[in-house]
């Protein structure tokens, strides 16, 4: 049974991904590697400041072992904020076999915990299965910046963003073989393994290469990608429209 106000790998695994998953706040070292997908980052000592953003939302605090959590958990609901620790922290949640990303191509968050993302203006299948990806298990409030496509490289430089989906020799997160961004971005955040994730992969790639052969769901995924950019002149408002498509 676990201690009072704590939370178990397994019972925290089941929520990750879905829309009702708490907010689940990483206050380890920016640098440490083995994040739980969907976890923030945050610091222990500024506590007071990112707390207010968390009003009407449950939480879940992490640390490396459990044992550093429990003073940020308590902090949290004295403030009136359902909070819990994971218990075991990291090193439990590892022990169990559980999924973490793989930070090795995790770009540099930024002073505000955040990563930032550029990429081409007008998103269709792929420009809006990758941010979902990485909102919903790698960096839950990374920003997007949609520019022109021959101002993503420059822009990436100029406001320290990491560009995707842009056929560039530099950029990492790209089409490779018959394989679209959001393939990549599976593969390389050690993701593949999250089944539902790996069906997803099939009818994003079908949907975004032409091929909807590859999946049943492909054909239906374009056209809604097709009929958002319609309906939406703006790309942050086409961007949020998309993102609940892939949901469940």
């Amino acid at each position: 049974m676990p201690a009072p106000n704590t939370i178990t790998p397994d019972k925290l695994a089941r929520l990750i991904g879905t829309p009702s998953a708490p907010a689940m706040i990483d206050v380890r070292d920016m640098a440490t590697s083995q994040r739980i997908p969907g976890s923030l980052i945050r610091q222990k000592t500024t506590v007071a400041e990112w707390s207010t953003g968390l009003r009407n939302r449950a939480g879940i605090v992490i640390d490396g072992d459990g044992t550093e959590a429990h003073g940020v958990a308590a902090w949290l609901r004295a403030e009136r904020i359902d909070a819990e620790a994971l218990e075991g922290g990291v090193a439990g949640w590892t022990a169990a076999g559980l999924p973490v990303i793989d930070t090795t191509h995790l770009p540099p968050y930024g002073a505000d915990g955040r990563t930032t993302w550029v990429t081409r203006a007008r998103p269709k299948v792929d420009r809006i299965a990758c941010p979902w990806l990485i909102r919903r298990f790698v960096d839950p409030q990374a920003p997007f910046l949609f520019v022109p496509p021959a101002e993503v490289l420059t822009v990436a430089t100029q406001m320290g963003a990491e560009p995707f989906d842009i056929d560039a020799p530099s950029v990492f997160w790209s089409h490779r073989g018959d394989h679209c961004t959001f393939d990549i971005m599976i593969e390389a955040f050690g993701l593949s393994a999250i089944e539902p994730l790996s069906h997803l992969t099939t009818i994003v790639r079908g949907a975004d290469t032409a091929r909807p052969d590859l999946a049943p769901e492909a054909a239906g995924l374009l056209a809604v990608s097709l009929g958002l950019s319609r309906l939406h002149a703006d790309d942050l408002a086409q961007l949020e429209a998309g993102m609940p498509l892939r949901s469940n």
